[in-house]
């Protein structure tokens, strides 16, 4: 059984639940995520107690024991994400590389012959700390934050997908409490 799909949901203030059938409603203070629950996991909302409970009906069978931490966690995700909302801090490392948001897009600037051009889902927010890249030691600096933490993740992943970080300067873009393994570079031997 999981351990994580036995743990009870808490429901914070400013939390309202509604379930129907299997779709699962739930909306507070930052907006409103809807989940279509699997049929093979049952979900029990008990708003006396303030709290929502997984079950797995057939604890035996494989696929329900994997399914019932994956439900948990994602309606654990959505009760987080509707009262405090989730944020992704991003870096970019490299001389003359830049970020800006535009019209809905962000226009990253970082060593192509052309920008790149990314449109910022709807539900998604972009704040920019730090504009511009100045040498190689200060990064530019933003941060993404929104309220689906699936959308969320899949939306800085792209964007740290168009220059991961090389490993010999570091150069590229990096979430901000990521560590990157460094190599050294050539050793020229002096001819003799």
């Amino acid at each position: 059984m999981s351990r994580i799909g036995r743990k009870p949901i808490a429901i914070p203030q400013g939390v309202k639940i509604e379930q129907k059938g299997r779709t699962v409603k739930v909306s507070g203070p930052q907006g409103t995520l809807e989940l279509d629950c699997h049929p093979a996991i049952n979900v029990a909302v008990d708003s006396a107690a303030n709290k929502i409970e997984v079950v797995n009906p057939s604890p035996e069978n494989r696929e329900c024991k994997q399914l019932h931490g994956t439900m948990r966690a994602l309606l654990a995700n959505m009760v987080t994400g509707v009262s405090k909302g989730f944020e992704r801090k991003l870096e970019i490392y490299g001389t003359g590389y830049s970020v800006k948001e535009q019209g809905g897009k962000l226009i990253l600037q970082i060593g192509f012959c052309h920008p790149v051009e990314m449109a910022i889902p709807k539900e998604i927010k972009v704040k920019i700390d730090v504009a511009a890249t100045r040498g190689n030691e200060i990064p530019a600096k933003f941060s993404v934050s929104g309220i689906d933490k699936c959308q969320l993740g899949q939306f800085v992943a792209n964007i740290r997908r168009v220059r991961p970080p090389e490993p010999y300067k570091g150069k590229g873009i990096r979430y901000s409490d990521e560590q990157v393994r460094r190599k050294v570079g050539k050793a020229f031997a002096s001819g003799g």
